[in-house]
């Protein structure tokens, strides 16, 4: 039994090792391919969040593949409406910066004062920025009014590998319904299929559940920052209330970026330092109620996720995918999370300190007495 024990936890800690190696190179395959990877992998996460229209579609007897492309379509109009809202007004702040130094600088030039430690370094930079040639090259570019739009004036690539996501989300959505059938029937026994329907069902549940609520509740924030900024006379609110919106599905690091943004945007809009930074205060206030009060109350437990695996997820894929990554980090961390709930993971700290932890003598039905103890009694 002792040869056979140490074969096993052999075999085992090879496994251990070359998992550990693929884990240690998934990364930088996925940064290398992330042409290919990156694409795949949020239409992969758009496709399963449209499955439940699409599902609601197909019980009214709407056929497969029209579903799908009734579910593609809704997304891309929503798409659309979003880029139409944020980055065409965007562009134009963007192109009014340079002109608006002078008067960030006159607003900031109390707390520079303030501060006088830092004022000098503080001026020194603002100086410099405001004076150095405002490189005019205010090449008269128009701001992209649509998604095909955006895409064509980046990079062809860019267009390339929006079309190979939409196509993704089609074909995936259209055969979702043989897909999910083939993967239940193609197993040996009724439990196991029953056990593939049940994480189909709940990576599905999860995840369309997840961006369904946070969507509603980042669009309701969205909302209501653009009206409290409309209050205040915020130029383009309607766009400010869509940054929050967007940034909000970035955990912990998206609003302190919609917060920066709106304090710049304040001191580009109002002469005094405080009106200034009653954009910023309102998305502040606004986001620790919904962080503290409403996502607790709305998403509830079953979707809670810990914080520390949120920053962990956060930093890998960011890292990997840039923004793109930090957008799609949560939704993979739930799918992840689901799948590996089923399946079970492996318990390495008891594999490394305990002995037999991964083998276990199927004759023990109770744990060895102390060694010198009298076994008679």
């Amino acid at each position: 039994m002792g040869d056979g024990l140490k074969r096993d936890r052999l075999m085992a800690s090879l496994a251990l090792c070359a998992g550990l190696g693929l884990l240690l190179a998934l990364p930088f395959a996925l940064q290398a391919g992330s042409p290919f990877f990156l694409p795949l992998t949020a239409a992969l996460v758009i496709a399963i969040a449209l499955v439940p229209m699409l599902e609601w579609l197909e019980r009214h007897r709407v056929p497969a593949p029209l579903a799908a492309f009734f579910c593609v379509l809704v997304f891309l109009v929503t798409a659309n409406v979003a880029l139409a809202s944020i980055v065409v007004p965007a562009w134009q702040w963007v192109q009014q910066l340079p002109e608006s130094i002078p008067q960030i600088q006159h607003n900031l030039e109390p707390l520079i004062r303030f501060y006088s430690n830092l004022e000098q370094f503080v001026d020194k930079m603002l100086n410099n920025f405001a004076s150095a040639p405002v490189q005019t090259q205010t090449i008269a570019t128009a701001p992209p009014r649509s998604l095909m739009d955006l895409f064509t004036t980046s990079a062809p690539s860019a267009l390339i590998e929006m079309f190979f996501a939409i196509l993704v989300i089609y074909f995936f959505l259209s055969g979702w319904t043989r897909l999910r059938r083939n993967a239940i029937t193609s197993r040996s026994s009724f439990g196991g299929a029953m056990a593939t329907a049940r994480v189909i069902q709940d990576v599905v549940d999860d995840t369309s559940a997840y961006l369904g609520t946070i969507t509603l509740i980042n669009v309701t924030l969205g909302l209501i920052v653009a009206g409290a900024l409309w209050m205040i006379g915020m130029p383009t609110p309607l766009m400010w209330g869509g940054i929050v919106a967007l940034l909000n599905y970035i955990p912990y690091i998206g609003p302190v970026v919609a917060a920066l943004l709106l304090a710049v945007g304040g001191l580009m809009s109002f002469s005094e330092i405080w009106w200034a930074l009653m954009p910023a205060a309102i998305m502040v206030g606004a986001h620790l109620v919904e962080a503290n009060v409403v996502t607790p109350l709305v998403v509830g437990h079953r979707l809670t996720i810990s914080p520390i695996l949120i920053l962990i997820s956060l930093s890998f894929w960011g890292w990997v995918w840039g923004t793109t990554g930090a957008l799609l980090a949560v939704p993979l961390l739930i799918i992840i999370q689901t799948v590996m709930r089923a399946a079970g993971k492996p318990d390495i700290a008891g594999f490394l300190f305990e002995h037999g932890t991964l083998v276990r003598d199927p004759g023990e039905t109770r744990p060895h007495r102390r060694p010198g103890r009298d076994q008679s009694g």
